[in-house]
């Protein structure tokens, strides 16, 4: 798997941003505007497509 790395960019007061290269946006099949949850698995990130419960 070919790494990508990232900065994190300060937006406002209290929100970050990381930039998702577009091939893998593509892979996983996500678009524009697209609602994910964002949780913590410990020092980890995991970003997965938002289920309505």
């Amino acid at each position: 798997m070919k790494k990508h790395v990232r900065k994190i960019v300060k937006n406002g007061r209290e929100s970050y941003y990381i930039n998702i290269p577009k091939e893998i946006a593509r892979e996983l099949r996500w678009r524009e505007r697209q609602k994910l949850t964002i949780r913590r698995s410990g020092v980890k990130l995991v970003i997965e497509d938002w289920k309505e419960k």
